[in-house]
């Protein structure tokens, strides 16, 4: 076993007992970058997108 099979076998352990709270994290985390791209002049629709694409992957939502 590699060293990143150890360390996907451990994200995959927190991820089954801290779920919720890593999707609340993430999500606080993904509002706040939407927020700066935003301001930075992007496209609300494109900071949406990319919000939602990042959630998807991130997220049990």
């Amino acid at each position: 076993m590699s060293i990143f099979d150890n360390a996907k076998d451990k994200a995959g352990e927190l991820s089954e007992k801290h779920g919720d709270q890593i999707e609340e994290h993430s999500d606080t985390g993904l509002d706040k970058a939407g927020d700066f791209a935003e301001g930075k002049g992007l496209g609300a629709d494109q900071v949406q997108q990319g919000r939602d694409a990042a959630d998807g992957a991130i997220g049990n939502e």
